[in-house]
């Protein structure tokens, strides 16, 4: 596999100007032979506060982490339609003076992220998302489990110490297994995460990734590129995609909130309940052929 780094403003070919604020970039569609890649993150992976209590144990920390990705059939379409949506938004009378829809405030009025956007908005979001062709990937780990795995690592090595950059790195391999030895190019792009550049290391998880499933299968390396680009989410239209899937998984995985992942449930390609052992050791598996899951199913799981 050949490694390259991209920098986040590479390859823009244009840049659209919407009330005074950088918007998105415009991205061309891949080639065939290509695939693009835009991950994101639900949860953070963090088990201790600065004290060392325990955070899963207090109401409003979540309970799972889940790395999840979508891989867009026309990127500049969606990118279209999501931009012409969210200027409609900025000139409707019915949202004026909402604080999201402040350019000052970088949020709705530069990108659509679930967390920020107002309910209104986002079932007009999910309807234009539902209109579109994608596909849907999903890690969940459960912070109960990894809490269990830490106990049971300090009672072995007192001087381990979980960092949650290990969580994040072991969902990247399990969520690329199987996604890294068809096509002759492959660009990921990654949310960014705070301030540190772990582009390196999230090469190095790819390529984990990519040679297990090469030993395991006896497949033979087509030797593709690899590019890894991270990127903040107003700048990919995919990364926006992203988020509102996992924010939609999330709903259901920490509320039993059903409806926003039934919604998009035909996207899903491949949802990987790694903890939940009720049938299999190695967790359960879910794609858009099975039922979509329900809050009912929450109360079944097995960790």
């Amino acid at each position: 596999m050949i490694f390259a780094i991209s920098a986040n403003d590479s390859g823009i070919q244009g840049v659209l100007q919407l009330q005074g604020i950088k918007e998105m970039s415009v991205h061309s569609n891949t080639p065939a032979d290509h695939c693009r890649y835009f991950v994101d993150e639900a949860g953070d992976g963090v088990l201790f506060n600065a004290k060392g209590s325990i955070l899963i144990e207090n109401a409003i920390s979540p309970k799972h982490f889940i790395l999840g990705m979508v891989q867009l059939e026309d990127e500049r379409a969606v990118e279209a339609d999501l931009t012409q949506l969210r200027t409609a938004l900025l000139n409707d009378p019915y949202f004026h003076n909402v604080p999201s829809l402040n350019p000052q405030q970088k949020k709705t009025a530069l990108l659509f992220h679930a967390k920020d956007d107002l309910p209104e908005i986002r079932r007009e979001v999910f309807k234009l998302l539902v209109q579109h062709s994608f596909r849907f990937f999903a890690v969940i780990k459960s912070m109960q489990a990894v809490l269990d795995y830490v106990h049971s690592r300090n009672a072995m090595d007192s001087s381990y110490r979980y960092r949650p950059n290990e969580l994040y790195d072991l969902t990247v391999r399990m969520l690329f297994k199987q996604r890294l030895h068809l096509q002759s190019k492959y660009e990921v792009v990654f949310s960014r995460r705070g301030h540190s550049d772990r582009t390196k290391a999230l090469q190095s998880q790819l390529l984990i990734a990519q040679q297990r499933f090469f030993e395991k299968t006896g497949c033979k390396d087509p030797q593709s590129e690899l590019m890894v680009t991270p990127a903040n989410a107003h700048e990919y239209v995919g990364l926006q995609v992203a988020d509102y899937c996992l924010w939609a998984l999330q709903r259901l995985y920490e509320r039993k909130e059903e409806r926003f992942i039934q919604l998009l449930w035909p996207k899903v390609s491949l949802i990987h309940d790694v903890d939940d052992k009720q049938n299999r050791t190695y967790g359960s598996y879910y794609t858009k052929k099975d039922p979509p899951l329900t809050g009912e199913d929450m109360e079944k799981r097995r960790i």
